[in-house]
Parts: structure tokens; C-alpha cells; sequence
């Protein structure tokens, strides 16, 4: 069964997909189709959830020069993400 939903995106986002679909002959709805079907596979492939490695300093413990708390691991973890989008989650 299909169900219909709506889905809220950046503009640059939107047009690139719509010039993508339109480029490669077919509809927004079935490459955001083909996308999650991706992201889903993918997701369900990796079994262990692999924790981000805190960067702790050797010399006094605690966190490594340059990391002052959470924030600046949560920011370097949001890097990580956008790296592996970029790359395509491979």
C-alpha cells in the first residue's frame, strides 16, 4: 500500500534532487524512493552500533588539548556525519 506524506527539505536541496530526476528521466517520488530504500538497507546491514571514540589526552586525562566539553565532541561528531554523506555512507 502507498501512503502519501509530507516531507520538508532545504530549497537547494529540493532543486538539486528535482534536476537530479529530471536529468536521469523519472519522478522526485521515486528517486526519494530509491533513497531511503538505501539509507534503510544500509542501516539495518550494520549490526554493531559503533560508539564515537572520545578523544581523551594521555598526559592528565580528561579530554585532549582543543576539547574543551560535549559540545565541541557532539561538533566533531556532526563533522564525521557530513563527511560520510558527502561519501555516501561507504
Amino acid at each position: 500500500m502507498i501512503k502519501r506524506t509530507t516531507v520538508r527539505l532545504p530549497s537547494e536541496l529540493l532543486k538539486k534532487a528535482q534536476r537530479k530526476a529530471a536529468a536521469e528521466g523519472r519522478t522526485l517520488t521515486g528517486l526519494m524512493e530509491e533513497g531511503l530504500r538505501y539509507v534503510v538497507a544500509e542501516k539495518a546491514a550494520t549490526k554493531a552500533v559503533t560508539r564515537p571514540e572520545i578523544p581523551v589526552g594521555k598526559e592528565i586525562g580528561g579530554f585532549m588539548p582543543g576539547i574543551k566539553g560535549i559540545k565541541d565532541i557532539e561538533e566533531l561528531q556532526d563533522l564525521e556525519y557530513i563527511e560520510k554523506l558527502k561519501r555516501g555512507f561507504r
